[in-house]
């Protein structure tokens, strides 16, 4: 099938809450513009360079994601139009994104990237870990925190690359847990009270070709769909 109908087949599988982003990263520009013409603006990639260079070659009401892991000395340069980082998982982090985007006097969304896979390999917070970082910098309380060109909208995670169903059932739901605790009491259980221009959790990342369908499942709000729409690599 060509992208076009691959997209068409997708879109009439997912729910009207749930937002697609269309992984296309290594796929030329020629691929993009057909599912750009098919209707798609929500654009994925890995690997900054090439996302820049694709920025600047096609249309610009395309929002770009970037879902890859961010080195902190390449922020700088999608920093002018990146829609939504992904893959935060870390303090230092999210301080570069913030200085690059009041640089363009912008404010930047982003993901918190939480372990929950059993591989070493991925990266991602613990649940600790956020808390800790919700804490000191986006607790009404706290109000010397610098952090005001940033906007933590939700979590993000990768399952373990694995056949068992019930093992990624299982991770998705953890995350999804985790979510619901920050969204619902807003940590009011650590006495905290999140401040919401800069912590607004509506967004749970989690899915891709292989696991999307379980995903959704388990209440994802974002899937990250590539081979399914584009191809493999």
């Amino acid at each position: 099938m060509s992208i076009t109908q691959n997209l068409s087949q997708i879109k009439s599988q997912i729910p009207s809450n749930v937002t697609l982003v269309a992984v296309s990263k290594t796929k030329p520009v020629s691929d993009l513009m057909e599912a750009y013409n098919a209707g798609q603006r929500i654009f994925g990639e890995n690997k900054i360079q090439e996302m820049t260079d694709k920025w600047q070659e096609m249309p610009k009401d395309i929002q770009w994601h970037m879902i890859g892991h961010v080195q902190t000395n390449k922020v700088k340069f999608m920093a002018e139009y990146v829609s939504l980082i992904h893959g935060v998982d870390s303090l230092k982090l999210l301080e570069e994104i913030n200085k690059q985007a009041k640089k363009y006097n912008r404010i930047i969304d982003c993901l918190v990237q939480i372990h929950i896979a059993e591989e070493e390999t991925k990266f991602g917070l613990d649940e600790k870990e956020l808390n800790e970082i919700l804490k000191q910098h986006f607790d009404c309380a706290q109000c010397d925190s610098q952090l005001n060109n940033i906007k933590i909208v939700g979590l993000m995670g990768m399952a373990t690359f694995t056949n068992n169903q019930n093992q990624i059932k299982k991770e998705f739901k953890y995350l999804k847990s985790i979510f619901d605790k920050l969204k619902n009491i807003g940590l009011k259980s650590n006495a905290i009270e999140l401040k919401t221009e800069n912590c607004q959790l509506n967004t749970l990342s989690m899915g891709m070709s292989g696991d999307y369908k379980l995903a959704i499942e388990c209440g994802s709000t974002m899937v990250r769909i590539g081979s399914s729409i584009f191809g493999g690599r």
